[in-house]
């Protein structure tokens, strides 16, 4: 019986991906030759760029959305953690014991190396599945430790989910990237078998974080969120679950993005927490 419903699960499972990657237009030429990019003048010496894949682990996508990056004029170290310990799918999504000790590695990486380095900046992005790691890591760094930037791709968090405190191990500012599109993953996937925090509904990724009353309003001030745009059809992105992650959408939208905010002066916003503008 329990053999039958693990069965169950993962055919459901893998049909919702299926159906998700079904969506994705044919434009391999496209991201092969991308638009040239002028290079910002940043200094990149001193900046790492962290990325946590979705619950199918690290795949061609992810190494596509870094090289856009790359492409974009991002120009620091890139790191791809695989956080699913190579036990993909609807495991990854359930296993919320393994997914806190992920978690805890992901900080630790990240203690270590601002410990190392305090001028470090860090980029933390991550898709799916993988906002989920990246925000409860943040959640663990010590008091005073901040990564300069967050992004939450297709976010697989609930849109309830406080991020008050995660929020606070951020400098710059915290992107949300949702799309009202995805709704085979983020919309009957994650109401059937839950989200990355064990909650069966929607999922941010589909429709934004929602402000808890409790929440932080300063905090929250970092965040940004932003709902799928036609435009980014150019771009390879037609707002299904992998389409921010599409090589030229990284190189064109993201890229510009995250170097901009490294290059934001710093101020200090109320409660003496650091932002920037």
């Amino acid at each position: 019986m329990h053999r039958m419903a693990a069965m169950h699960r993962r055919v459901c499972l893998s049909l919702v991906i299926l159906l998700a990657a079904a969506a994705v237009p044919v434009l391999r030429a496209a991201a092969d030759s991308p638009m040239p990019t002028t290079a910002p003048a940043v200094d990149f010496s001193q900046t790492w760029l962290l990325h946590l894949p979705g619950i199918g682990g690290e795949r061609t996508m992810d190494r596509r959305m870094t090289r856009g990056l790359r492409q974009g004029g991002w120009d620091g170290q890139i790191s791809i953690y695989d956080w699913t310990e190579h036990d993909p799918g609807l495991d990854a999504l359930l296993n919320h014991e393994r997914n806190v000790r992920e978690a805890a590695k992901v900080a630790g990486q990240i203690e270590d190396r601002l410990s190392k380095d305090p001028k470090l900046e860090i980029t933390l992005t991550s898709h799916s599945g993988g906002t989920g790691i990246a925000v409860w890591a943040l959640e663990r760094l010590p008091e005073g430790m901040q990564v300069q930037t967050l992004v939450l791709l297709a976010s697989a968090l609930s849109p309830d989910y406080d991020l008050s405190k995660a929020l606070g191990h951020v400098r710059g500012k915290a992107y949300v990237f949702f799309s009202n599109n995805d709704q085979v993953v983020l919309g009957a996937g994650t109401r059937l078998f839950g989200t990355i925090d064990g909650v069966k509904s929607e999922a941010a990724g589909l429709v934004g974080f929602r402000q808890p009353p409790d929440a932080d309003k300063a905090q929250y001030e970092k965040l940004v969120q932003k709902p799928y745009d036609k435009g980014w059809i150019a771009f390879e992105n037609i707002g299904n679950h992998i389409g921010c992650m599409s090589q030229p959408f990284a190189q064109n939208v993201l890229a510009p993005m995250l170097i901009e905010d490294l290059e934001s002066p710093p101020t200090v916003a109320r409660h003496g927490v650091a932002n920037r503008k």
